[in-house]
C-alpha cells in the first residue's frame, strides 16, 4: 500500500512509542512541519515538537496573554522583517562545535498557524514561533514552530531545536564509515538488509564508544531535548517574550 512520506514517518513514531522507546521532542525539517495534519498527529500522541517550516507559512501574532494583535495575517518571513526593525535579535550560542563556538541571532514570539485544517480557531494551540538569523546573511532565513509551554527561554527553545544535528552527524557517519549509501541493488529485502547491517554496526560502534569514553552526567542531561514538563515549575514570567 502506498504511503506518504509524512504517514511513513508517524508510523515509525508510533512503532518507536509501542516499543517503548522514551517519548521526546520531535525534530524534523520543513518538508514535514510546515504540514498542520503533521503537528496535529504528534500533539494527539502528547509529543512536543520543534519543527521547521516554510517561510510563506502564515501565523496570527499574540501577545502575552496568548490574544491575537495586529491587523493582518504575516507570513512567518514578513514577521521577522518586522522583528529586525525591532532590534528584536539577541545573539545566543548553542554548542561548542569542532570549529569553535555555535552561534547565531534569534527571535522567539508566540503565534497562532493559519493552515490548521480541522481544528477550530478557539482552539488552536498557540505555538513559539523561532526565528534564526545566521551570522553573515543579510536576513533572518529559518524559522520552527515549537511546542513548549510559553514560560521558555530562547536558549532553551535554540538548544532543543539544534539537536537535530545529531541525526545528520549520524546519517553522514553511516554514509563515511559504514558504507550506508553504497547500496546499488534493485529489491527492497537487499535494501533492507543493508540498512539493517548498517544501523546495527553503528549502533554497536556507538555503544563501544560510550563504553569506553562514558559522557559526564552534566553533559548527557544538557544535550537531551528538553520536553514540556521540565518547565512545569519555572517561575511566572510574560508568555510573549521569552527570557
Amino acid at each position: 500500500m502506498f504511503k506518504t512520506k509524512l504517514e511513513l514517518a508517524m508510523d515509525m513514531i508510533d512503532r518507536a512509542l509501542d516499543d517503548g522507546v522514551p517519548p521526546a521532542m520531535v525534530l524534523v525539517d520543513s518538508a514535514y512541519g510546515t504540514s498542520s495534519r503533521f503537528r496535529q498527529q504528534l500533539r494527539k500522541r502528547g509529543l512536543c515538537y520543534g519543527v521547521a517550516v516554510a517561510s510563506q507559512t502564515k501565523v496570527w501574532q499574540l501577545d502575552a496573554t496568548n490574544r491575537r494583535v495586529g491587523g493582518r495575517t504575516l507570513t512567518v518571513s514578513e514577521y521577522a522583517s518586522k522583528l529586525v526593525s525591532q532590534a528584536a535579535f539577541r545573539k545566543t550560542t548553542w554548542r561548542e562545535g569542532t570549529g569553535g563556538k555555535l552561534s547565531a541571532r534569534f527571535a522567539a514570539r508566540r503565534v497562532l498557524p493559519i493552515a490548521d485544517e480541522g481544528i477550530k480557531r478557539a482552539e488552536r494551540e498557540p505555538l513559539w514561533l523561532l526565528i534564526e538569523w545566521e551570522n553573515g546573511h543579510d536576513a533572518p532565513s529559518k524559522f520552527h514552530f515549537v511546542s513548549l509551554p510559553g514560560h521558555v527561554s530562547i536558549k532553551a527553545l535554540v538548544r532543543n531545536v539544534k539537536q537535530r544535528w545529531r541525526t545528520e552527524r549520524a546519517y553522514e557517519d553511516m554514509k563515511g564509515q559504514l558504507g550506508l549509501d553504497h547500496f546499488e541493488g534493485r529489491r527492497y529485502r537487499g535494501w533492507h538488509h543493508h540498512v539493517s547491517v548498517v544501523l546495527s554496526s553503528y549502533a554497536f560502534i556507538l555503544a563501544e564508544h560510550a563504553r569506553h569514553f562514558p559522557p559526564a552526567l552534566g553533559a548527557t542531561y544538557r544535550s537531551r531535548p528538553l520536553v514540556g514538563p521540565a518547565y512545569a515549575s519555572r517561575p511566572n514570567m510574560p508568555a510573549g517574550t521569552p527570557e
